[in-house]
């Protein structure tokens, strides 16, 4: 365990999308942290220190309270069932269903076969590298395209409504991702929503740009 001054301590790298929602989580909650980076293209995540907390190697990483959790997703509907205010997930059943569908499509589908693993291995088998910025491209273009339908017909300012929830935590770290390998964000739905989200400081603060690792 890191030693703190008592407050959750985050692991991860500026450029991870995950370690991004967690942030975001974090910030809505109010909630104060400290980081620990680990520089995910210098191989730090196999450090033999950080895989006795995380045996998978990947960030983020949560400590909490003597507690180690892994995996965004499941951080951020801990941090939300800790601290239930603002709620991340919507009061009725199907409502909460579709919002984590909506967020699953991205971090289940989209960004783990486009993550510096899965890159790494494509170039390890001797893909160009033309190839593996193509493999990643095709990934998010055709998952957001997706995303973008599955949000037909819904207003408010974010992706259900008139309050931020766990769908957008994923759908703004994407958006960013997806700039970084060229993909043309052709659907303005999503733009509008990454607007309403970036205007708040919860979001603003959590960008990449913004943490002390950023290079």
């Amino acid at each position: 365990m890191t030693e703190t001054t008592g407050r959750p301590v985050l692991h991860g790298y500026f450029r991870s999308t995950a370690a991004y929602r967690v942030r975001i989580a974090l910030n809505l909650k109010r909630v104060a942290w400290h980081d620990v980076f680990h520089h995910l293209r210098h191989g730090e995540q196999r450090d033999a220190d950080y895989l006795r907390l995380n045996p998978q190697g990947l960030v983020p990483a949560l400590e909490w309270e003597g507690a180690v959790l892994t995996q965004s997703l499941a951080i951020c509907e801990f941090i939300d069932e800790v601290v239930p205010e603002p709620p991340l997930l919507p009061d009725a059943a199907v409502a909460r269903a579709t919002v984590r569908a909506f967020a699953q499509a991205i971090a289940c589908d989209i960004h783990p076969v486009q993550n510096l693993r899965v890159l790494q291995r494509l170039r390890a088998a001797g893909l160009e590298e033309t190839a593996v910025t193509a493999w990643a491209h095709d990934t998010i273009a055709d998952g957001l395209a997706a995303c973008d339908a599955l949000l037909s017909g819904r207003d408010g300012p974010y992706c259900f409504g008139e309050r931020v929830t766990l769908a957008d935590l994923c759908l703004v770290p994407q958006l960013v991702n997806a700039r970084r390998f060229g993909v043309a964000l052709r659907w303005p739905r999503l733009l509008a929503v990454e607007a309403a989200c970036l205007a708040l400081p919860a979001f603003a603060d959590a960008a990449p740009e913004r943490q002390p690792d950023a290079e």
